[in-house]
């Protein structure tokens, strides 16, 4: 049987099933793993080989020039470029989000490459420490890197986007970690990085703020989950540990009969974890004896958000848990709906009287068989297979009619599962290379795949599957444009506007922009090609000679411009920039110019140009923000620096450290001070002015009280809310130093002690609070404090003591289930004071189910008829 042939493949591990398919046999030649650094790139993505310089090399055994190779995942080479750079050793490198390849070298530099291994510019660095203390040790993590220095100091970067480095707190140690781990930002309480690392002492947490210790445990090797809930440790007596973030309870504690560490370790999905050493891979799972797999060659372990793809020197495999759709069809013995269906269709096809009686057998349960079988076709690498599960769900019309079933049945379903399983075979083609699961497709989504493939210049696949799945096309199209203008310098003008044209002109391409490739044309130093191509532009008259026009112009300016900072007329080309209106020159001058003058004359300069003076200070405003408070200062405003600073001060409270007596609220309140004295220069800014005096004031006390109670609980919160947490932590006379202070009114004052006061059921201290003066806001408050406590006779005490006759009474209908007649005695005898009959009838709805209340109300309301009183 064909099922068992595919369940005997599987591995049980306690209740669940793993499969490690071959997704390629190797296209590459003399690629020895061992003897090269390697970075694989998630969802399939390309594979960067360069020799390792830490590895002794056999002379005259290959060439001593060392060349950075990229594959895609079948082995086929991409592209190469010889490796040049200075700077010591390469320490590490990785694939980032956007397939661009990071490399680190010792001094700090960092290169990146492009999936065609062109060096992308600028370089970046890790900063003026990495390069006087050398990089040893790095650890990547989806778009960011955490480099150790030789003196043992931590430097990050978030973000390759933005490239900003800042270094996490240093350990009192001397040793360099054991091993290291990343919590990466979008898992962590704080939104930062957080670095676990393992040393003698245990396992230390660093992040920007601090040193944590987490854990007593010594570990050689550490990974976290790729949801980020819980960390696999390989200890150094040979044990497997996988505990959660707060290292509280061990979910896993496996003996792993070595204490010599793994050279790998990856979480398998969320399932299992993988360690492996130079000869065994072993999989550990809950609850499971661990399993192991044998290679004699060496392996890279890839993680994927639902397995571990497995590259050898010959192979790529994929290890991954058996969905469950699969392992109900094809599970040995599997008596499923999903088993039967798939097994009807083999008696179908021989004339066994079989099919019929599957079919019967699942009648009721036949929609959820078909789905399973739509699914297993998913998970499915294997075309054959594919094939024969998607068949299974197309029941012959015979067979339909037998059991009464809806021929339409799950069609659009199929539909769509056989869209998706051809974009999947397609990109699986070892001349592309992208072994995706339909897991790993939905989560990159098509977009992305798309733009992965023009990336790789593969802009036929894209432009096929983009009209197949009915996305735009015009994207490739322009992308494919660009990259043969780039490509094509030694075809003439005239010859490449023949090629972009017989593109274009097709159908599918009828509403394509030229003046946006002739935009690209032109800044490639193309400016014929560009004229040429917006000469063909197939929209209106008009719009072709307003762009015809721009593009002439901005030929000339981008030629112009360059020249006139290059014989130091930098006023001119200023002038030049901004009348083009062209953003990218203007920054060009605006940069130059920043470089070459002094501070002062550089404000001068942009400050007379509207257009350079807003493009700087946008600049300004997210990358420097010092040099912007000088700008400001320079011009005479003020009011721009204050608000600088009380932006900072914002800044720097939302660091989860600034809490419990933190010394960041000293800068902090400095801040906020120093925007109140440049506040307090303009009249037109007296508000602000006297807010950020108060705001500093109560930032202080509040500071104060976050030192002496050790509760992270008063910053940050206003007034009302300081007072009331004080009198209900008891600390009476802070509340009163509060009041003083910030010159709260009598009558706030009393609503905030009263409520206080109810809330922690301190009814002595609120009584006595009553009887200290006639309060300013009256006695009502009091009782309304106490019905919302659910304590109806603490209310009692202050009835009475209300002025007004018909509050009184009002206030005695509290809770008709719960008063007695001595309530409606008092309520009573308030209506009558007031002389309001009214009242009185609505108090005897009121007191309806007391027969004794309501007899009360109808002699005070009869008395009150003889005396005239309506």
């Amino acid at each position: 049987m064909a099922n068992v042939s595919v369940a005997a493949e599987w591995q049980l591990v306690y209740n669940r099933y793993y499969r490690k398919p071959e997704l390629y046999q190797m296209r590459w030649k003399h690629i020895d793993l061992s003897r090269n650094k390697v970075a694989c790139a998630p969802f399939g993505g390309p594979i960067a080989v360069i020799r390792d310089d830490s590895k002794i090399v056999q002379l005259y055994a290959e060439s001593a020039l060392r060349k950075l190779r990229i594959f895609n995942s079948a082995g086929l080479l991409i592209s190469e470029t010889v490796w040049k750079h200075p700077g010591g050793r390469l320490i590490g490198m990785s694939w980032s989000e956007d397939q661009t390849l990071i490399c680190i070298v010792q001094d700090g530099t960092i290169y990146r490459y492009n999936i065609h291994a062109e060096l992308m510019e600028p370089n970046a660095s890790m900063g003026k420490e990495c390069f006087e203390e050398n990089v040893v040790e790095c650890v990547f993590w989806g778009n960011g890197v955490v480099c150790v220095t030789e003196a043992n100091r931590y430097f990050c970067v978030p973000d390759f986007k933005t490239m900003r480095v800042c270094e996490l707190a240093r350990p009192e140690i001397e040793e360099l970690p054991h091993c290291m781990a990343v919590v990466e930002p979008k898992y962590t309480m704080t939104g930062n990085v957080e670095l676990l690392i393992g040393v003698d002492s245990g396992i230390l947490m660093l992040d920007e703020d601090g040193v944590q210790k987490v854990d007593e445990t010594i570990v050689q090797k550490m990974g976290v989950s790729p949801n980020g809930n819980y960390v696999a440790c390989f200890t150094h007596d040979g044990r497997l540990v996988v505990n959660n973030m707060d290292f509280s309870a061990p979910v896993i504690d496996q003996s792993c009969e070595t204490a010599l560490p793994p050279e790998q370790l990856a979480w398998c999905g969320m399932d299992s974890i993988l360690l492996y050493w130079d000869d065994m891979l072993l999989m550990v799972a809950p609850q499971a004896e661990p399993v192991r797999y044998f290679y004699d060659e060496p392996v890279v372990l890839i993680p994927e958000c639902d397995g571990v793809r497995i590259l050898s020197n010959t192979s790529m495999e994929f290890l991954q848990r058996v969905p469950t759709s699969t392992e109900y069809i094809f599970a040995i013995g599997s008596t499923s709906p999903a088993a039967l269906l798939y097994d009807a269709l083999d008696h179908f096809d021989r004339r066994s009287a079989k099919a019929d009686e599957n079919l019967r057998l699942i009648r009721t349960s036949l929609p959820e068989a078909v789905e399973a079988c739509i699914d297993a076709a998913g998970h499915e690498f294997d075309t054959s297979r594919q094939k024969d599960t998607v068949e299974s769900c197309k029941l012959r019309p015979s067979l339909l009619q037998v059991i009464g079933f809806d021929s339409n049945f799950q069609r659009d379903h199929i539909q769509e599962m056989c869209k998706i399983l051809r974009v999947l075979n397609a990109v699986r083609d070892p001349e592309i290379g992208i072994p995706l699961s339909i897991q790993q497709y939905k989560l990159l989504t098509a977009p992305v795949l798309i733009g992965r493939l023009i990336n790789a210049h593969r802009h036929l696949l894209a432009l096929r599957i983009s009209e197949y799945l009915g996305m735009n096309q015009e994207v490739v199209i322009m992308h494919w444009a660009c990259s043969k203008i780039t490509a094509s310098l030694a075809i003439p003008d005239v010859t490449l506007l023949e090629i972009l044209l017989d593109k274009f002109q097709l159908k599918l391409c009828k509403g394509i922009s030229y003046a946006a490739v002739a935009a690209h044309a032109d800044k490639s130093g193309r400016r014929k090609l560009a004229a040429m191509l917006v000469e063909h532009e197939p929209r209106s008259s008009k719009q072709v000679y307003f762009q015809y026009i721009e593009i002439i112009y901005h030929i000339f300016s981008s030629l112009q411009v360059p020249l006139l900072l290059s014989i130091g007329e930098e006023d001119t080309a200023l002038v030049k920039a901004t009348e083009s209106g062209d953003t990218d020159l203007v920054y060009l001058v605006v940069f130059h110019i920043w470089q070459k003058r002094p501070a002062l004359e550089f404000f001068g300069m942009i400050q007379a140009r509207p257009l350079a003076c807003d493009l700087f200070i946008a600049y300004a405003r997210c990358y420097k923000h010092e040099f912007l408070k000088d700008f400001f200062l320079s011009t005479g405003q003020l009011q721009e620096v204050a608000f600088l600073l009380w932006k900072e001060s914002w800044e720097l409270g939302k660091n989860p450290m600034a809490s419990k007596g933190s010394p960041l609220h000293g800068p902090r309140i400095k801040l906020i001070e120093k925007s109140h004295s440049l506040f307090a220069e303009t009249k037109e800014h007296s508000f602000e002015s006297k807010a950020a005096e108060e705001h500093a004031k109560l930032l202080r006390i509040q500071h104060e009280l976050e030192v002496s109670t050790k509760q992270a609980i008063f910053v940050d919160s206003s007034i009302s809310d300081t007072i009331r947490t004080c009198i209900v932590l008891g600390n009476h006379r802070a509340a009163m130093k509060v009041k003083t202070e910030f010159k709260v009114t009598e009558k706030r004052w009393y609503w905030l002690k009263v409520f206080a006061l109810a809330t922690v059921r301190d009814w002595e201290a609120l009584e006595k609070f009553s009887k200290e003066k006639r309060p300013p806001i009256g006695y009502r408050p009091f009782v309304e404090a106490c019905i919302d406590a659910d304590e109806k006779g603490e209310a009692l005490k202050y009835i009475p003591r209300l002025a007004d006759p018909r509050e009184r009474a009002e206030t005695s209908r509290v809770d008709e289930l719960m008063l007695g007649l001595v309530w409606s005695k008092e309520a009573a005898d308030a209506a009558s004071q007031a002389k309001d009959g009214e009242l009185l009838g609505r108090l005897k709805l009121t007191f309806a189910q007391n027969a004794a209340a309501s007899s009360i109300f109808d002699t005070l309301r009869d008395r009150l008829s003889f005396q005239g009183v309506s």
